[in-house]
C-alpha cells in the first residue's frame, strides 16, 4: 500500500509481449520448493517483460485518478490511454515475498525498470499478489511505483513461509470465515488508528516481517513494523491519523493464513469548499502463523 498518507499508486504504460507457457505439474510437495516455483514464475515474465501475460483475468490493479481497477480488460485499457510510455519494455525482477500453507496464493516484490523507445530509463519497485490456477501462477494484484535512480539492494530477503505444506481445502465456510476474519483485522487497523493515532496503530497491526514500497523518493523499501509505523507517521499530527480507510473485499488462501485486502483511503481533513473528498485505492497483504493467530500486515 506504501504509505497510507498520502498513498498514490503510481502505474507506467507498458506493452504487453508474446504470452509465456508454463508446465503447469504436481503442487510441490515442500515450502522452500513451492516458493522457488511462485519465484521462478515471476521472474521468467519479468524477464519477457510480458506484465499483462502475468495477471489473472480477475486482477485488480490501483491506479491514480481511477481507482480500483478491476479485470484485465479494463487494465489494458488503462495501460492503453497512457501515451507518455507507449512504446516502453518493462522487466523486473523480484527480492522476496511470501506463501501461504495450502501452496495456491503468495506474493513477491522487487525492482523494475521500464526503458523507453528514446533510450531514457525509469527505474521502480512492484508489489504483486499471485494465485496458483490451472496455468500456473497468476497475478490477482499488482501495484508499481517509480523510485529514485540510486542503486536499489537487489539482495533476496527471506520469505515470509509457512512451517509445511498442508492440502488445500474446498470448504467454501471455512475459507468465508477466513475472509471475514482478515477484513475485520483491516478494518480494526483502520478504527484503532484514529483513537491511538497512525505510528501507533500501523505498529500494533504489522509484522517484524512487514515490507513497504515507500514512496517515490526511496530507492528501496522498508521492512519492519517499527520503521514502517515511523515512515508512515512522517510529518503528520502526533498521535493522530491525517487519513482514514476501509476495505472493501478480500482474498485468502483456503488455509487461512495470507490473504489481501482491497479498499480506499481518504484524508481526515475536509475537503475545499465544492470539491469531493478524494478517495485513494490500495491493497494490503496480511499474513499469520496460523488460523487461530492474529492477522498483521506483511506487505503494502
Amino acid at each position: 500500500m506504501g504509505p497510507r498518507l498520502g498513498f498514490r499508486a503510481v502505474l507506467l504504460r507498458c506493452l504487453p509481449v508474446a504470452g509465456l507457457a508454463f508446465l503447469v505439474g504436481a503442487q510441490p510437495r515442500t515450502v522452500d520448493a513451492a516458493f522457488s516455483a511462485l519465484l521462478t514464475a515471476d521472474r521468467a515474465f519479468g524477464r519477457a517483460g510480458d506484465l499483462t501475460g502475468a495477471m489473472a483475468a480477475d486482477v485488480t490493479v490501483p491506479m491514480a485518478g481511477l481507482g480500483l481497477v478491476d479485470g484485465i480488460a479494463a487494465v489494458r485499457e488503462a495501460l492503453a490511454r497512457d501515451t507518455l510510455d507507449g512504446r516502453a519494455h518493462l522487466i523486473w525482477q523480484p527480492t522476496g515475498g511470501g506463501l501461504s500453507a495450502d501452496g495456491q496464493h503468495g506474493f513477491t516484490y522487487g525492482f523494475t525498470m521500464l526503458a523507453r523507445a528514446d533510450g531514457t530509463q525509469v527505474p521502480g519497485k512492484y508489489l504483486a499478489y499471485w494465485v496458483r490456477d490451472a496455468r500456473g501462477w497468476r497475478m490477482r494484484a499488482y501495484r508499481r511505483i517509480r523510485r529514485t535512480g540510486a542503486p536499489a539492494d537487489s539482495a533476496r530477503r527471506p520469505g515470509v513461509l509457512p512451517g509445511a505444506l498442508v492440502p488445500p481445502v474446498s470448504d467454501v465456510a471455512a475459507i468465508e470465515r477466513h475472509r471475514a476474519s482478515l477484513l475485520f483485522a483491516e478494518r480494526a487497523f483502520a478504527r484503532e488508528s484514529q483513537e491511538i493515532g497512525l505510528q501507533a496503530g500501523f505498529a500494533r497491526f504489522g509484522s517484524p516481517q512487514a515490507m513497504n514500497l515507500g514512496g517515490p523518493a526511496t530507492p528501496g523499501f522498508t521492512f519492519g513494523n517499527i520503521a514502517i509505523a515511523a515512515l508512515v507517521s512522517a510529518g503528520g499530527p502526533p498521535g493522530k491519523s491525517a487519513v482514514d480507510w476501509w476495505p472493501e473485499r478480500a482474498l485468502v488462501a483456503s488455509s487461512g493464513d495470507l490473504g489481501v485486502t482491497f479498499g480506499y483511503i481518504t484524508p481526515n481533513d475536509p475537503p475545499a469548499a465544492g470539491q469531493p473528498r478524494p478517495r485513494f485505492p490500495f491493497f494490503t497483504v496480511w499474513h499469520r502463523a496460523s488460523p487461530d493467530a492474529p492477522w498483521r500486515y506483511v506487505a503494502e
